[in-house]
């Protein structure tokens, strides 16, 4: 048996693997049609909003209108004002003068052992009068007024969380597609896994539960002392195969600001990473075999291609990013980023760059404030 027999099926085992996971797996969601909107139920679902802002006065200036601002009436937005030492309670209390259903709780975190922002986020549920809670962040904003009533229609049946999707704004740069590609390549998988009864994770900037579950799970508790995972975790914990269900209505996207530097992307990428190594086990292993995968397609091709010659390398490459390229056809319309579709090669290969550098987050984690 040659090194050059053992790269070849390392290769070719690896670009199989890719291909099931995008015909098999990733196609569903690609094809995945919205229900009509009407099947939804037909009365407003009293909602609690809650947004955890830690020196967030700009931001809270120029998003919380488009949040108040919804067209809904059984709404309460609960503002937690975590130990902020900017203007924002004075941000906060301007609108709570205009807004009577504004409710502002000031969290001051004195416990150096109360990292990230659960502490902060668990005062808000605690403090929400209503059953049904919408997650969003300080610094994000929806893209419509019908964000939280759209939100509110995958509540129906015995659906006890819903998975909202959480783009960035759009900037020049490199880095900017790069964010871009991420966030949907991240997406294609959680939404995924939603699909088949499989849910892992949501994001906390648009995520709408049961405020029983959270009673239920007895909180953030059993991860509290990792400063993230407010969503993911907490989702990978309490969600069944029958109480999720995913929304895609553009209506109901929440945009927010992108990073504008790859040391604070790295930043961020590299403080949710360590969430990932305590997802359950049969998750771990379908996201670990997904990277390997993709990981091994490349490495594997490219060491055929230069150390051997073996051009047959670069036809398989070819048959998988042409299988790709018709699959976000589909995924980036229903995502609202079609100005992707010609990068694909280019950030699907630079994606294996992106799992080098992260891959020693998986092992070694570090506790991180959430700002």
């Amino acid at each position: 048996m040659t090194i050059k027999f053992i790269i070849t099926s390392i290769f070719l085992g690896a670009t199989f693997i890719q291909l099931c996971y995008w015909c098999f797996l990733f196609s569903k969601f690609a094809l995945h049609q919205e229900k009509e909107k009407e099947n939804g139920p037909k009365d407003e679902i009293p909602i609690s909003i809650i947004i955890c802002a830690k020196n967030e006065s700009e931001n809270l200036k120029k998003n919380l209108p488009l949040i108040l601002n919804q067209n809904y009436r059984s709404l309460e937005v609960i503002v937690v004002n975590d130990s902020s030492t900017d203007d924002s309670e004075r941000v906060l209390l301007d609108f709570k003068q205009k807004n009577n259903y504004l409710r502002i709780i000031n969290f001051n975190n004195t416990n150096k052992s109360h990292i990230g922002k659960k502490f902060a986020l668990a005062e808000g549920i605690k403090a929400a009068r209503y059953e049904t809670l919408l997650l969003t962040d300080a610094d994000c904003h929806p893209t419509s007024r019908n964000w939280v009533y759209n939100m509110q229609k995958s509540m129906r049946d015995n659906i006890e969380i819903v998975l909202g999707y959480g783009p960035y704004e759009k900037a020049p740069g490199f880095l900017n597609i790069f964010v871009h590609y991420e966030t949907v390549y991240t997406a294609i998988q959680y939404f995924t896994f939603a699909l088949i009864g499989q849910t892992y994770m949501g994001v906390g900037r648009n995520l709408l539960y049961k405020r029983s579950l959270f009673f239920q799970s007895e909180g953030f508790t059993k991860h509290e002392h990792v400063a993230s995972g407010d969503d993911d975790l907490f989702i990978n914990e309490v969600a069944r195969d029958n109480n999720v269900r995913v929304n895609l209505d553009e209506t109901t996207f929440m945009y927010s600001a992108p990073k504008k530097t790859w040391k604070s992307f790295y930043h961020q990428k590299a403080r949710h990473m360590t969430t990932g190594g305590m997802y359950q086990k049969k998750h771990q292993l379908l996201l670990g075999l997904l990277s390997a995968s993709h990981f091994l397609h490349y490495w594997g091709g490219i060491v055929l291609i230069l150390k051997f010659s073996t051009m047959f390398a670069g036809v398989i490459y070819m048959v998988r990013i042409l299988v790709l390229l018709f699959w976000y056809t589909f995924i980036l319309k229903k995502l609202k980023a079609v100005s992707l579709l010609k990068w694909i090669p280019i950030l699907d290969a630079f994606h294996v760059v992106y799992y080098l550098v992260f891959l020693p987050k998986l092992f070694i984690g570090k506790k991180n404030t959430w700002t």
